[in-house]
């Protein structure tokens, strides 16, 4: 899975399984933010919208968990 940590200075940090990697900024697409699960394709990273709801959705429901 690869989820785009931060955003600055016209790169991109992406968690890999691995660690993570540096990419040019320019190789995002434009809706593409941090904390997006992204994909490669055609030489770009491109927003996983199914995955990264589904991550939003855990994370709230964890938020949510310690409030109970």
């Amino acid at each position: 899975m690869l989820i785009v940590d931060r955003i600055e200075d016209g790169f991109a940090v992406i968690e890999t399984d691995d660690g993570h990697i540096e990419v040019s900024r320019s190789s995002l697409a434009d809706d593409v933010k941090e904390g997006d699960a992204v994909l490669f394709e055609n030489g770009m990273y491109r927003k996983d919208i199914e995955t990264t709801e589904k991550r939003r959705q855990e994370i709230l429901k964890l938020q949510n968990s310690l409030w109970d």
